[in-house]
């Protein structure tokens, strides 16, 4: 059994309504989930195939972290699917140096942040201190190095120019490119 801590204002998302997002949690993951909508801690208890019930928890904390209970739950379409999360506090000197790189990582009028869902392939929620990452090990790389080069203050047209690449290396790879329609 894990626990998982969520924001107060994620636990109506988690629980979906009367109860639907939950129970398919529930059946899809193989779990249990044991919801304290005081506190926000949620107790995830494998009922099932214990390598599915592995994604469980990360699909409850992607649902914490922002993500659309849909997105959290492409967890468990492919055992490749990865969930990540970087802490964009961490990478902050202070308040306002906080808020600087939070504003660079959502770009004026979200494009920074839709650019790097499109380009990319992966699903990306920025939600409080955190930018989540849900999708394959490449996509979940190249969002991940776009959003170091923006946290080390990279000029945006760089950042661009670098998904472009990517995005157009996954796609001579072969790669099982699909495009986030979110």
């Amino acid at each position: 059994m894990q626990h998982v801590k969520i924001p107060q204002d994620r636990i109506g998302v988690l629980i979906g309504e009367g109860g639907e997002t939950m129970r398919e949690i529930e059946s899809r993951a193989e779990v249990r989930l044991d919801i304290d909508s005081e506190d926000g801690t949620v107790k995830v208890e494998s009922v099932g195939d214990p390598v599915t019930a592995l994604k469980g928890p990360d699909i409850v904390k992607a649902i914490g972290r922002g993500f659309a209970p849909d997105d959290a739950l492409a967890l468990l379409e492919d055992d490749m699917m990865m969930f990540e999360l970087i802490d964009i506090e961490a990478a902050s000197r202070n308040k306002n140096d906080f808020r600087r790189q939070k504003g660079r990582l959502i770009g004026e009028g979200g494009r920074t942040r839709e650019l790097m869902q499109e380009l990319s392939g992966a699903a990306v929620v920025i939600y409080g201190s955190t930018l989540g990452i849900i999708g394959g090990p490449e996509q979940v790389d190249a969002v991940r190095e776009a959003a170091e080069m923006i946290l080390d203050g990279a000029p945006h047209g760089s950042v661009y120019s670098f998904l472009e690449r990517k995005h157009n290396e996954m796609k001579h790879k072969g790669l099982e490119y699909h495009q986030f329609t979110g």
